[in-house]
This record gives structure tokens, C-alpha cells and sequence, in this order.
């Protein structure tokens, strides 16, 4: 039987009601168990395309395969179902900043449970054990009792990653997540990806600003431009001056 994480984007375009075009005509194929980096300008359709990849955009063409089954046309229990198998974390951290960090990292769960049980906390013991564990992965269980909002930004963002391993996913989406933070934090909540991506095969998808980090961790960069997908190759055939074709302005070549 084969990994689960695969990712198929077949067509996809993305045209917002102003006109403007977010995605365009978009094929990428991402096997289980990658770690692929997308890079590019702001609004060269990074964060769009992550959205896509689990439903938080809707496309106007193509469609968005995750292990065979379309996305893109799921609703319902269907969709609940796929979306429980893609985990993302933020570049904003998305967490309920007055709540606990435990509470914050069980609410990976409620995909699990029906609304009323989620919403009154009632969690199993064994997921109670597993928010535990998640915590541990990203060494942060002394701040099982803390307020998100006493955090800082680094710590955050990892309680987003445990929150994220809660749903026990196959795909994991990343979108800026070391945005705004420092040298020495970023590279804790990079390692924590990798980690995942090595130890538990987990497929990550990862939207960077950087391309030294993109070197670092990826094991496949993509570029996007204008919406376009403009470069596609793994890391051993990467050169630092691909990057200089990605990173132009539209009409400076």
C-alpha cells in the first residue's frame, strides 16, 4: 500500500471576482513523504495556493487531488474528512490567544468530535495523553497550563505545530511560518518541520520568503511568479542563482 501525503494539483487556476488572477493554470505533483519549499514574491500565489491545497480557497479551474481523492469538489463529511488529514499552521500563529496552551493544542482535535463535545472541552483521555506528547515533540509541555497570549512569537508557532499533529495528519501546510521571527527561533521552529518530515514521514508544503532557508530544509523548491509556476526542481539540482529569475520584478528581465 502506498504513503499517504500525496499531492496533485492538476489545472489549477485561481481568478478572483476583481479579475485579478491569484493562480494560473497551475501542475505540480508532490509524493508523499517531501518536503517541498514554495518561494517567490509576495503575491506570486504562494499563500493562494497553499489555501487551495486544502480547500480554504475555492478554485475557478482544475482540481486538487490529496491521495487520489479531488478537494476541490468534496462537501460535507467528505470534506471534513480530507481536510482532517492536512494540517496547516500560520503565519499569524491563529491560536485562541486567551486560551491555555493546552486548550489550543486539544482544538486540533475537534475535527474528531461533534460540535457540542468539542465546544464544551469534553476531550478523551487519550487525546488529553496525545496533546501531551504533541507538546513534548516541540518541547514545550512546561507551558501546558500557560495563556497563548504570554507566549512569545517562537513558542507560538510551535504550539500551532502541536496543535497541527493532533490531527494526526498525512500533509502538513506551512504558510510563512518563521515570519517575523528571529535567526535563533526560526531555525527551532524549521528544525521542529524537519524533524516531522524525517521521523514521521509526514509530507510537508512549505511557503518561504527565504532561500537560504529553502536550501537548508527543502528537499524540493518550487517557484511561483505572477501566479505561474516558473521553476520546479529538487534540492540537488538547485543553485543559489536560480533564485535571481524567481525573485526579479515582473518586467525587469
Amino acid at each position: 500500500m502506498s504513503k499517504k501525503g500525496t499531492i496533485k494539483v492538476e489545472g489549477v487556476s485561481k481568478v478572483y471576482p476583481n479579475g485579478v488572477v491569484g493562480l494560473d493554470n497551475i501542475n505540480l505533483d508532490i509524493e508523499a513523504g517531501e518536503f517541498v519549499v514554495i518561494v517567490g514574491l509576495s503575491g506570486a500565489g504562494k499563500s493562494t495556493l497553499l489555501r487551495a491545497i486544502n480547500r480554504l480557497h475555492d478554485v475557478t479551474d482544475g482540481h486538487i487531488l490529496i491521495d487520489g481523492e479531488d478537494i476541490t469538489k468534496a462537501s460535507g463529511k467528505e470534506l471534513r474528512m480530507l481536510r482532517r488529514n492536512i494540517a496547516m499552521i500560520f503565519q499569524n500563529y491563529n491560536l485562541v490567544k486567551r486560551s491555555t496552551v493546552a486548550r489550543n493544542v486539544l482544538s486540533g482535535r475537534v475535527g474528531y468530535y461533534p460540535t457540542w463535545q468539542s465546544t464544551l472541552g469534553l476531550f478523551t483521555k487519550e487525546d488529553q495523553d496525545r496533546a501531551v506528547k504533541s507538546l513534548e515533540r516541540v518541547n514545550l509541555l512546561d507551558k501546558y497550563y500557560t495563556k497563548a497570549r504570554d507566549l512569545s512569537g517562537g513558542q507560538q508557532q510551535r504550539v500551532g505545530i502541536a496543535r497541527a499533529l493532533m490531527q494526526e495528519p498525512a500533509v502538513f501546510l506551512a504558510d510563512e511560518p518563521v515570519s517575523g521571527l528571529d535567526p535563533k527561533t526560526t531555525k527551532v521552529v524549521m528544525d521542529d518541520l524537519k524533524r516531522l518530515n524525517e521521523e514521521d514521514g509526514l509530507t510537508i508544503v512549505a511557503n518561504l520568503h527565504s532561500m537560504e532557508l529553502a536550501m537548508d530544509y527543502a528537499t524540493r523548491i518550487v517557484g511561483l511568479k505572477a501566479g505561474k509556476l516558473v521553476y520546479d526542481k529538487p534540492i540537488a539540482e538547485v543553485q543559489a542563482s536560480d533564485f535571481q529569475d524567481i525573485y526579479a520584478e515582473v518586467g525587469d528581465q
